[in-house]
Parts: C-alpha cells; sequence; structure tokens
C-alpha cells in the first residue's frame, strides 16, 4: 500500500499517524518514516485497513485491539537507559 493511501485510510478510520502509531505500540516517528519510501508494510496496511472498515461498520476496534497485550519493542542502537550515546570507550594505553 502506497503512503498516501495508507493516509487516507486512516482517515476514514477517524485517526492520525499518532493515534495509529499509539494504538499498536508503535513510535509515531516509526509509522511516519515510511513516507520517505512512498510504500507502507503490509503488516500495517492490513491493520489499517481493518481499522478503517470496523469504522465504517460502527465497530469499536479500539477495544478489541485493547483486549490484545501488546509489547513495544525496544529501541535500537547502542546506548544504556539514561545514557545518552551508550557507554564511554575505555582509554586505549598505546605506548606500549
Amino acid at each position: 500500500m502506497g503512503y498516501e493511501e495508507f493516509l487516507r485510510t486512516l482517515a476514514r478510520a477517524g485517526l492520525s499517524i499518532r493515534a495509529f502509531a499509539e494504538l499498536i505500540a508503535m513510535n509515531p516517528n516509526s509509522v511516519s518514516n515510511y513516507a520517505r519510501s512512498g510504500e507502507v508494510p503490509d503488516k500495517l496496511a492490513i491493520i489499517a485497513a481493518l481499522v478503517a472498515e470496523m469504522s465504517v461498520q460502527q465497530l469499536d476496534f479500539r477495544s478489541v485491539i485493547a483486549s490484545v497485550e501488546l509489547t513495544a519493542k525496544k529501541p535500537r542502537g547502542g546506548s544504556r537507559a539514561g545514557h545518552f550515546g551508550g557507554d564511554r570507550q575505555v582509554p586505549l594505553d598505546l605506548d606500549q
């Protein structure tokens, strides 16, 4: 699904990118980053299409999704929690 179609699908459900991302336990920036490539992964497209159709049919998709225990993904990168940029490099003794 193209990104523009994805936005139209979310609009049918009455959702913004931020609301959709929070609904499925994703970072809103991760969802909006797909605008660069112009394509949305199939899994997100399917979720958006189902949510939009449920909304059109006046079914409560929020309670259905809330009933699933979602766990947010860990952010990628080498930093530790509370430490910007990870651990500092140990000084190297190059005078040996």
